[in-house]
């Protein structure tokens, strides 16, 4: 059976995203990205181009590596002003039927408790269509906006989120269960405690003594992504995600990160197939292939490169301002985020990456590549792209929104679809359900999280 291809729009709650200077282009909407119509109508595009989700990312901090200051991302909107972006889905998800909403919340400023019971009732709401991006932060902006002088060192912050894993999978699995929201009626009994558990934690780093505020959602644990391909990223990724999130600029970059997260998994007795891997991708399509390069010319003349540049120091840590552009970037390891740094040093080692080719490329969509053509030429080379790198989807970046989802959803899904390589349906029932078959609603059995499931008990007299 020739295997589909699975598409995730990309986007964060801000201007612009990853295409720093493209709000200035004017198909580009996201200058309303603080107007909830643009959200809901971003949401029923994807919906009619039957993408699997709108994975939302997210980033607590300001961009205030380069030149030390924050002044490159406040004038060119990179990823500032940045909104929440857990109150989208509820909106998002009342005018579609089937989309997912893979959202990004950091846990290093989020206390388990609380946050259990937020994604709890996302779970609700979506009825059982929302999944998580665990992430660890890599702005130190961000630790001093939450009192601390700098971030957790690199893989500390690893340490920290393997034991708030081991605490919210307590929350979600094992505090209620199934039936015991049992809405009696005739006796006026709403819940039978009997079937509501006391979760009781001490750890390094958090203690809890508490039940579960919610009832048991769809999903009860949400999707978990994970979006870090460091060495310590990949071992978390292995025990944790059921989709993983890479970004790099070729073929060469991710095959490798994907087959060494499977190689994990399968070490640790999981499944590896049933973790899906999703690379970043922007996407250019027009009708020709003369109009698709026109496009994309048009779109590199709203680049901004001093924005790109802003994105990049934050992601790496380096204040790419200190270098001339055509200066060679070089390796340099710190506790920001690894996987940028590698992406343009030592992850392809045929190629060398100058300042400036770096801002080319960050500038439209990001770290990914970017394919440009016709539906033909681009079905072509996301066939090759998934044939070369063993991937099973796309998060697709976008350099203009809702325009170039608006593309691909009447351009390219109608070709994928012909060549039988995009589902011509959603598939019943919940995200985790449309990604991995019916029946799959909860986490199998192979999944940490299993270990911590209720067992059921008697029924209350």
């Amino acid at each position: 059976m020739t295997k589909q291809i699975r598409l995730n729009a990309f986007a964060m709650n801000c201007v612009a995203h990853q295409s720093p200077g493209l709000w200035t282009h004017p198909r580009d909407r996201t200058k309303d990205y603080n107007k909830l119509s643009y959200w809901t109508d971003l949401a029923k595009t994807l919906e009619r181009g039957r993408f699997d989700g709108l994975f939302l990312a997210d980033v607590l901090g300001v961009y205030d590596v380069y030149a030390g200051n924050p002044d490159a991302a406040l004038r060119n909107a990179a990823q500032t002003p940045a909104n929440e972006p857990l109150m989208l889905i509820p909106a998002m998800a009342a005018v579609t039927e089937n989309l997912g909403f893979g959202v990004t919340s950091n846990l290093s400023f989020e206390p388990p408790y609380p946050f259990a019971r937020r994604m709890s009732t996302l779970d609700h709401l979506t009825g059982g269509r929302v999944g998580w991006n665990v992430v660890t932060g890599y702005l130190d902006s961000a630790a001093r906006g939450a009192g601390k002088d700098k971030q957790t060192a690199h893989d500390d912050r690893y340490e920290l989120a393997d034991e708030y894993m081991e605490l919210v999978y307590k929350l979600w699995e094992g505090s209620w269960e199934d039936d015991a929201a049992i809405r009696d009626v005739a006796r006026g009994i709403f819940t039978d405690p009997k079937k509501v558990h006391r979760v009781q934690h001490e750890g390094n780093n958090y203690r809890l003594n508490a039940i579960h505020l919610s009832e048991p959602s769809p999903q009860r644990t949400p999707v978990l992504y994970q979006a870090g391909t460091s060495p310590r990223g990949r071992q978390f990724a292995a025990e944790h995600a059921e989709c993983v999130f890479m970004s790099g600029p070729s073929a060469k970059v991710i095959g490798p990160r994907v087959s060494a997260i499977r190689e994990l998994a399968a070490a640790k007795g999981r499944n590896a197939a049933e973790i899906l891997m999703f690379s970043m991708m922007c996407i250019v399509v027009a009708p020709t292939e003369a109009e698709a390069k026109a496009k994309y010319a048009e779109y590199r003349s709203h680049i901004s490169h001093k924005g790109a540049l802003a994105l990049m120091s934050g992601w790496t840590g380096v204040d790419f301002s200190t270098y001339s552009l055509d200066q060679e970037v070089r390796h340099v390891q710190n506790d920001a985020g690894r996987s940028a740094m590698d992406n343009v040093t030592r992850a392809d080692p045929d190629r060398v990456w100058t300042v400036r080719e770096v801002a080319e490329h960050v500038g439209i969509g990001g770290a990914g590549p970017v394919v440009v053509g016709s539906p033909e030429q681009v079905a072509d080379k996301i066939e090759q792209w998934f044939e070369d790198t063993g991937v099973d989807g796309l998060n697709v970046a976008f350099a203009i929104s809702p325009g170039d989802f608006e593309d691909i959803a009447d351009m390219l899904v109608p070709e994928l679809t012909k060549r039988g390589r995009y589902k011509k349906e959603y598939a019943k029932g919940t995200l985790r359900e449309k990604l991995f078959g019916e029946g799959r609603r909860k986490l199998n059995d192979t999944h940490p999280a299993s270990r911590y499931r209720v067992k059921r008990s008697a029924a209350a007299e």
